[in-house]
C-alpha cells in the first residue's frame, strides 16, 4: 500500500454534486475527453464540464443516442467509438490526432457492468475488454494530443473489492462470474492509473475513484429482480437503496479528480467521496458471489489495486493485447 492513499480534506463529500466541485473553476479554453459522456454519471460531468467552460468531446457506441443526449448543451461534439473494437480505437484516434488539437481533460469513464458472459475481438471477457483495454489503447492512442499539465481519470467502483487481478485465468475462460469479472475490470482501472502516472508524472497525472452507488444505466444487465434482491428498488422500481447518490453527486469525484488544484503534487491514487481514499479497512479479502443482499460497505482501495509491480505487470499485459504502448 502506498503511503499516498490518505485524505487530504477536500472540503467536498458524498453530498458534493459536480457544480460544487467546480465552483470558482475556469475551464475555458481546455478541452475534455469524456467517453460515454452521454448517459448517466458521464452525461453529468459532460454538463458541468461545458458548464464551466470546457470544450467537451464524446465518443459513442451510439452515436445518435448521444448526440440527442448532448442536445442543448454548449460546446460538445460527439464522435463515433467502440471500446470494444481496437480497429475504431485506432481510427477514433487517428481522426482525432488529425484535428491538431490537445487533449487537457480525459476522463475515462465509459464500461459495462455484470453483463452475460460474452466475449469480444479474439475471444477476450467484455467486461474486461470494456472496461479496461478499450481504454488502454484509447489512452495510448491519444498520448500525442494529451497536453502537458493534463490529467487522465479512470472511473473505477468499490466493485474492485471483488476481484484482483485473475493473472492465471484473466478472461474467466473456466467458468464465468459476472460480478468478478466486473469487480477484476474495475481493479484493472485503478491498476491503470497507478501506471500511467508512474511513466507520465513528470507532465501528466493520473487518478482513479469510485463514484458512489448510483442507479443509472449501467445497471441495465441486472435483472430488476435480483436488483429487488439486493435491495435496491422495491417491488414497484422504486429506489430504495441506502446511500445511493443522484447522478450529479455520482459525477462529483471524477471531476474533482481531473479539477481539483488540491490535487496538485498527487497522482496514481484511487479516490471517493470527492477526497483520496484511505486504504481498505484490514484489506481482507471480499467472498466472491455472496448471497443477494448481504453486501457490507465497501470503503477504501484494495493494497493489490495499487500495487505498483501488479500495475506495471497489466500494463505489459495490455500493452502485448491491444499492441498499443505509447512508452515503448
Amino acid at each position: 500500500m502506498t503511503s499516498s492513499q490518505h485524505k487530504i480534506g477536500s472540503g467536498f463529500g458524498a453530498g458534493s454534486t459536480a457544480e460544487d466541485v467546480l465552483k470558482g473553476i475556469d475551464l475555458t479554453g481546455r478541452l475534455a475527453l469524456v467517453t460515454g459522456g452521454y448517459s448517466g454519471i458521464g452525461l453529468e460531468t459532460t454538463r458541468a464540464l461545458a458548464a464551466a467552460g470546457a470544450r467537451v468531446v464524446v465518443p459513442a457506441r451510439r452515436r445518435r443516442a448521444a448526440e440527442d443526449a448532448v442536445a442543448g448543451i454548449g460546446g460538445v461534439e460527439v464522435g463515433e467509438l467502440d471500446l470494444a473494437d481496437l480497429e475504431d480505437v485506432r481510427a477514433f484516434a487517428g481522426r482525432f490526432l488529425a484535428t491538431g488539437r490537445g487533449i487537457d481533460l480525459l476522463i475515462a469513464n465509459a464500461g459495462i457492468m455484470a453483463c452475460p458472459e460474452s466475449r469480444v475481438g479474439p475471444g477476450w471477457e467484455a467486461q474486461f475488454a470494456t472496461n479496461h483495454l478499450g481504454h488502454h489503447a484509447l489512452v495510448n492512442r491519444l498520448w500525442p494530443a494529451i497536453r502537458p499539465g493534463a490529467r487522465v481519470v479512470a472511473v473505477s467502483s468499490a466493485a474492485h473489492h471483488f476481484s484482483r487481478m485473475r493473472w492465471d485465468d484473466v478472461h474467466f475462460d473456466r467458468g464465468y462470474d459476472k460480478w468478478e469479472a466486473y469487480g477484476q475490470s474495475k481493479t484493472a482501472n485503478i491498476l491503470f492509473a497507478v501506471h500511467l502516472d508512474a511513466l507520465a508524472r513528470d507532465t501528466v497525472r493520473a487518478f482513479s475513484l469510485h463514484p458512489g452507488s448510483i442507479l443509472t444505466p449501467l445497471v441495465r444487465h441486472v435483472a430488476k429482480e435480483e436488483q429487488r434482491e439486493r435491495g435496491w428498488i422495491d417491488e414497484h422500481g422504486n429506489e430504495i437503496g441506502a446511500g445511493f447518490k443522484t447522478p450529479g453527486q455520482g459525477a462529483a469525484t471524477g471531476v474533482w479528480a481531473a479539477t481539483s488544484p488540491r490535487l496538485a503534487g498527487h497522482g496514481g491514487v484511487y479516490c471517493e467521496d470527492c477526497d483520496i481514499a484511505e486504504p481498505a479497512p484490514g484489506d481482507l479479502p471480499e467472498t466472491i458471489g455472496r448471497p443477494a443482499g448481504a453486501e457490507r460497505p465497501m470503503s477504501g482501495v484494495r493494497s493489490y489495486a495499487v500495487d505498483p509491480d501488479e500495475a506495471a505487470r497489466l500494463w505489459a499485459l495490455s500493452a502485448e493485447l491491444t499492441g498499443v504502448d505509447a512508452f515503448a
